[in-house]
């Protein structure tokens, strides 16, 4: 009973260190998040195009969020300060 009780702790404590994100890395997420349900959202009104040209279109520009939103999470990974991340960065 000891055994189980003190491995329940330690997966449970590991599980906590896995999720000790920065906020530089919360906001890279978020970043990520936000572009993917854009994309997601173009992706189905290019499904409900009339036409092939249209949905051709659509699904360019959902390629192109989910370009942008990349770029934009990989560049607040890698210079975007720790700090004041709220204000706009």
């Amino acid at each position: 009973m000891k055994f189980i009780t003190t491995a329940a702790i330690a997966l449970g404590l590991a599980g906590l260190s896995a999720c000790n994100n920065t906020p530089r890395e919360q906001k890279a997420d978020n970043i990520e998040a936000n572009a993917e349900a854009t994309a997601d959202n173009l992706d189905v009104a290019a499904d409900n195009a009339t036409t092939t040209a249209g949905e051709a279109a659509l699904d360019n520009q959902a390629a192109a969020v989910r370009n942008e939103g990349e770029a934009k999470a990989k560049d607040v990974r890698t210079n975007a300060p720790d700090t004041n991340l709220a204000n706009g960065m």
